[in-house]
């Protein structure tokens, strides 16, 4: 009896001394983990960077943290933004310093981001770009207003085409004539290597702007672009009307069913220098902001005797070198 009493002694100090170290590792752990969030900075700098989360990556916030050394380590900060309950980061860019720990860091990525990421998709007009804008940015309806009739005519020359389609990290507090600026700046940026090629081509910029603009509209995705453009540069030749119906649908505007709903057969009576079923020429301002594939094959046209073409209810394009010729295609592809 008194052995097996003894047994049973050493078998409970043996426990106590079990949960004693398993107490004094989880203290240790939790211990190490509070520092973590609460106490440890990456480094001693103040300075505010910028810190930005961007669009489609596949690195994880606290990893990017780590990599840029703003925390010493990526666990730290994915504890402290799960205690703070403050569920996905926005998002765009953000204002912190090496110096905050990832408790502070965590605080600042659960508000709104100083800079927002604005994606402007090839061929909108530029009111479909300053709906986009006042969506992100917060803008008044006076703000939106005035981005469209002040800010972007301030030239006869940068009044429509030239607010580059791309994906832009802006500040919410930047002002409308900024932005306005900053699309046209990139514009200047991504045409300056085809600006020289339409000076060997003889080309005017604002021409081949105005044509990549139509190509951009009419062309239904980049494998058609050559084509239609090819098209448009052989009936400007041959000084016939245009008639293509983006440009109509261009100063007509959105009556309701949006910028580019199809046109009526009353709306091509529109008389309007934008109406190219009434008027020979271009229009006198591009009607949408074309990307660089329109531009190119503005440049480069296929070479075709094609003055026609139609999109059939699959998206293909049919051209001929006749009325007659189109008229079959209307009764093939369209009836």
């Amino acid at each position: 009896m008194y052995l097996l009493s003894t047994i049973e002694q050493d078998r409970a100090k043996n426990k106590k001394r079990l949960w004693a170290a398993i107490t004094g590792f989880v203290i240790a752990v939790l211990a190490v983990f509070i520092y973590l969030i609460f106490f440890q900075s990456a480094g001693p700098e103040t300075t505010l960077e910028r810190f930005v989360v961007p669009i489609n990556s596949d690195q994880s916030i606290a990893s990017t943290l780590e990599g840029q050394d703003f925390i010493k380590i990526s666990i730290g900060f994915s504890i402290a933004n799960l205690l703070r309950e403050a569920g996905t980061v926005k998002l765009g860019g953000y204002k912190i310093s090496k110096s905050m720990t990832a408790w502070q860091i965590a605080g600042v990525l659960s508000k709104d981001p100083y800079m927002k990421w604005v994606v402007i998709p090839e061929g909108l007009r530029k009111e479909e770009i300053a709906g986009l804008l006042t969506q992100t940015l917060g803008w008044s309806d006076e703000e939106k207003n005035k981005w469209i009739n002040i800010y972007t005519v301030m030239d006869f020359d940068h009044a429509e085409g030239v607010y580059f389609p791309d994906t832009y990290l802006i500040p919410v507090d930047e002002a409308p004539l900024d932005v306005a600026k900053r699309l046209r700046a990139k514009f200047e940026e991504k045409f300056a290597p085809y600006a020289k090629e339409t000076v060997t081509e003889n080309i005017k910029w604002t021409t081949l702007l105005k044509v990549a603009s139509i190509v951009q509209r009419e062309a239904n995705g980049k494998e058609d672009m050559p084509l239609v453009s090819g098209i448009i540069w052989n009936r400007l030749l041959k000084n016939m009307k245009l008639e293509v119906d983006a440009t109509l649908q261009y100063v007509r505007g959105d009556l309701g069913n949006g910028w580019w709903a199809p046109i009526t057969v009353a709306e091509k009576q529109i008389n309007s220098p934008y109406n190219t079923y009434k008027y020979t020429g271009l229009p006198p301002h591009p009607i949408s902001n074309p990307g660089l594939s329109a531009i190119e094959a503005t440049l480069h046209p296929t070479e075709t005797t094609c003055l026609y073409y139609l999109h059939d209810s699959s998206g293909e394009i049919h051209c001929s070198d006749t009325f007659d010729g189109h008229e079959q295609n209307i009764e093939k592809y369209l009836k």
